[in-house]
């Protein structure tokens, strides 16, 4: 039998090569194994591993597209490339962030002071780390206790170690219906099963199932759906979970976003995990993730940071450390919070009239696209137009269930370079797959 990755690098080779383009769509899996010989299970390996890659997107039975390249850097040799203007990713940096990360940072290069980043990973991290962390994370008047504080490396590792510490292999862990995609990687990897919970226009329906472990839920700009759940859904959810004596996990890493929205903490100190980082905050290259742990879960949640390997190295807490502390990251914070609200601004100018919904200070949107779009068809649509945009498959829980909808980062492309795109993207709404060859 062919191994499915040698016909993936092959198909990837046709997309290098310009063979296959973006937008262009692949043959329905079976039509795919009789060209290559192979068996159907084969083909859809294959096409599991070019999606996994970034290379294509689509759902079984409803097509299969190559995805708009990203930009690769530009040798002084090559010929320049049509840029990609990136509507995928939301890892925000500002012009001259990059210059007071560097001011902050110097004399922490100091031989005297860099030995101290140079030694062992602590979980708890130190009394100078808790205590510059606490205005950071604090929100809505909500601060955490410092003694309740753990660093891992990023969020990504503080989600794993959360879950890891409170839902067993085997058990179950709600999610929004729709959830940030690496939960299911992560959830996968512990032998942990998610179930899908409800979500309409406020957030999570505390209508919950049995049989649970623990909640995983977004309350403050939750992604990819913008929304903030607003203070009467946030008591019914802690209601509920109360009633079913659940832990909650509180991802609040796009929070900074809403400083005057409270984690679910500050109603529910004694079940609520509470999750953020810097990456969103200061930049995904110099991360700090964050687990605030309740009295009652610390010990699990410390194990587990342990454990996983997911502990915070040294030199990045004390790099983040002294960020924190000297304001550099309050200074990018607040000018994040108005650039996303100017970009939001453009949003409400160019997708009028479209059912768009998003948190007005959030850096991404959500876009449920008119008849007679389908979400994987209109990102086929859009690669073609060098735009590249994320289905609403990317966020479902159940396979096959997601919504005609795509997710819009916003914080990587110029101002200038995003509306452009936006009135593409609205150009291309109010037209049919019909008149775009995509059907």
């Amino acid at each position: 039998m062919r191994d499915y990755r040698v016909i993936a690098d092959a198909v990837a080779a046709d997309i290098a090569a310009g063979r296959l383009r973006p937008g262009d769509q692949l043959p329905p899996q079976r039509r795919f194994a009789r060209q290559r010989g192979i068996a159907v299970s084969t083909a859809a390996r294959v096409y599991g591993e070019l999606v996994r890659r970034g290379l294509a997107v689509g759902e079984t039975g409803r097509g299969t597209f190559i995805r708009a390249a990203r930009p690769k850097p530009e040798s002084a040799l090559a010929e320049p490339a049509a840029a990609t203007v990136d509507l995928e990713l939301n890892f925000p940096m500002l012009p001259g962030q990059p210059e007071l990360i560097a001011a902050s940072l110097g004399p922490a290069l100091r031989p005297d002071l860099l030995a101290q980043g140079l030694g062992p990973s602590v979980v708890t991290g130190g009394a100078q780390a808790r205590a510059e962390a606490v205005p950071v994370l604090a929100r809505g008047g909500w601060s955490p206790d410092p003694a309740d504080l753990l660093f891992t490396g990023n969020g990504r590792q503080a989600i794993a170690a959360a879950i890891a510490a409170l839902v067993p292999p085997g058990e179950r862990l709600g999610v929004e219906a729709l959830t940030y995609p690496v939960v299911k990687g992560i959830a996968a990897r512990l032998g942990v099963t998610l179930v899908p919970l409800e979500v309409d226009e406020h957030g999570l329906v505390p209508d919950l199932p049995p049989r649970l472990r623990a909640i995983y839920l977004q309350p403050a700009v939750h992604n990819p759906l913008g929304v903030t759940m607003p203070d009467a859904r946030r008591a019914e959810v802690v209601e509920a979970a109360r009633a079913r004596d659940l832990p909650l996990i509180d991802d609040g890493i796009n929070g900074f976003l809403r400083p005057d929205v409270a984690p679910l903490a500050a109603l529910a100190p004694e079940r609520t995990v509470v999750l953020d980082s810097l990456s969103k905050r200061l930049a995904p290259g110099l991360t700090l993730g964050f687990v605030v742990a309740p009295p009652a879960l610390r010990e699990r949640l410390t194990a587990a940071v342990r454990s996983g390997g997911w502990a915070a190295a040294q030199f990045p807490l004390t790099a983040a450390t002294r960020l924190m502390g000297d304001g550099t990251v309050a200074k990018i914070e607040s000018a994040k919070r108005d650039d996303a609200a100017a970009r939001q601004e453009l949003v409400r100018s160019r997708l009028a009239g479209f059912a768009v919904s998003a948190d007005p200070r959030a850096y991404h949107c959500w876009w449920r696209l008119p008849e007679p779009w389908r979400a994987e068809t209109f990102v086929a649509a859009a690669a073609r137009r060098g735009i590249a945009v994320t289905p609403a498959a990317a966020f479902a829980v159940t396979p096959g269930r997601a919504p005609t909808a795509v997710r819009l980062a916003l914080s990587a492309p110029p101002a200038d370079v995003l509306a452009t795109a936006l009135g593409t993207l609205a150009e291309l709404a109010r037209s049919s797959p019909e008149d775009t060859g995509m059907e």
